[in-house]
């Protein structure tokens, strides 16, 4: 191994939706180590030291090529052909470049050991490894493990499983204590922004996980209820309710209409007031309200399909249909778990097209066909599509920008406007 600068598949609720297609056959995503870009840049005390290929490091230095000017805290340890074939102690290996790291990096408090496809070919223990170097390092460093490994995943599943990774090592809530827990990797200001509006409602002991320190990781128990930032975290979700927390059902926080659903579902668990709730968020409705009406007329009536790539794209359309106007062609995810997307498949048309799984040469072939005016899509279709005439955005565009919260409305609905906007002065 040298040093360069799987997560089991969510579970599938069966779902009445009217017109839902499972589809089964050849995908097109990232895997989930494209989730360490955001999950190093919001937990700063830690590291996450990935054991893989040389294309596994060549992905996430592509990835994270805009933090270029600072030194990241990730790198790559090297399965070398020795590795593969079995000539070399990959555990031995393993123990001198966490060692190498954690020399040169005294800061860091938590060290993930990451797990990607070549190291669950060759069977790499790695849950051992971690309790091995959580021996060594006692009470200095705490050593974790989890797969991010693309065999069966998209890659959003990638924060998903660390996440759940954590939920063991949260302390425990003292009994007869209270406490409201949100869950997924926020922006730091839209965490502020978050927490600012909970605090203005009267919500009492707020958390977020992950949060900004590993080292200060929030308790959890029976007198905790959460609810979830980001509709991909279904392994965490269990977890933490195997830990007695309570989830709250709620849409997700994107837009106008899914922001305030959440807020509501969090203020009512401390009986917040409909007129302290209205008297709060009604500010912040007016300012999301004045950014989206300068992109509805660029949307309104224009027609939508989404590929399923990061598991946003059931939100994200309900947002574009309900608070921009657009018209929803076809909406795929990658897997659908009702029970998390329960208030959001409420609000979508009966008559939608909803497709679960992908078929990677029929979806392009209903594309084609259907010619929607923009669809959303990985990075690797999206320039063949453009060649084709189709406009696309790319969705990991949507887990890097922060687009949660009142505040962030305008630029969700913005990033779907520019691609039109684009081919509008093109015309010209």
């Amino acid at each position: 191994m040298n040093l360069l600068g799987t997560q089991p598949q969510a579970s599938i609720e069966e779902c009445a939706a009217p017109g839902l297609n499972r589809e089964r056959g050849q995908r097109q995503v990232f895997c989930g180590l494209a989730g360490i870009v955001w999950l190093h840049r919001k937990i700063q005390d830690a590291f996450f030291l990935v054991v893989g290929s040389r294309t596994c490091a060549h992905l996430l230095q592509s990835a994270a090529g805009v933090m270029i000017f600072a030194e990241p805290r990730f790198a790559t340890a090297i399965l070398q052909e020795r590795d593969l074939a079995g000539l070399a102690d990959c555990n031995q290996e393993l123990d001198r470049v966490a060692a190498e790291v954690l020399q040169r990096r005294p800061d860091i408090r938590t060290l993930f050991l990451v797990g990607s496809c070549p190291s669950e070919v060759i069977k790499l223990d790695l849950a051992k490894a971690a309790e091995r170097l959580s021996e060594v390092y006692r009470g200095r460093v705490r050593v974790l493990e989890y797969s991010a490994s693309g065999l069966e995943t998209t890659f959003t599943q990638g924060e998903d499983a660390c996440l759940r990774s954590l939920v063991p090592e949260l302390p425990l809530l003292p009994s007869g204590e209270r406490s409201l827990l949100v869950v997924g990797t926020l922006p730091d200001v839209v965490e502020d922004q978050f927490a600012r509006l909970f605090a203005e409602l009267g919500v009492g002991r707020l958390n977020f996980l992950p949060p900004r320190q590993a080292s200060e990781l929030p308790p959890v128990g029976s007198g905790t209820s959460f609810l979830l930032a980001q509709p991909f975290l279904g392994e965490t979700a269990r977890a933490l309710q195997a830990r007695g927390a309570n989830r709250l059902s709620a849409p997700y926080p994107f837009g106008v209409e899914g922001t305030l659903g959440w807020l509501r579902s969090g203020a009512a668990v401390w009986e917040v007031s409909d007129a302290r709730f209205e008297e709060v968020t009604a500010p912040a409705v007016a300012r999301a309200e004045r950014g989206l009406n300068r992109h509805r007329e660029v949307l309104a009536g224009k027609r939508i399909s989404f590929l399923p790539d990061s598991q946003l794209e059931i939100p994200i359309a309900r947002f574009l249909q309900r608070e921009c106007g657009m018209e929803l062609v076809e909406v795929a995810t990658p897997f659908l778990d009702r029970r998390l997307m329960e208030a959001e498949l409420a609000w979508l048309p009966a008559d939608l097209r909803l497709t679960e799984g992908q078929d990677v040469e029929q979806q392009l072939d209903r594309l084609r066909s259907d010619r929607p005016d923009i669809c959303v899509c990985g990075l690797g279709l999206a320039n063949p599509l453009e060649a084709e005439g189709l406009r696309t955005k790319w969705s990991i565009e949507l887990v890097f920008t922060p687009i949660q919260g009142f505040d962030q409305a305008g630029d969700l609905a913005e990033l779907f406007a520019r691609p039109l906007v684009r081919e509008a002065l093109l015309r010209v």
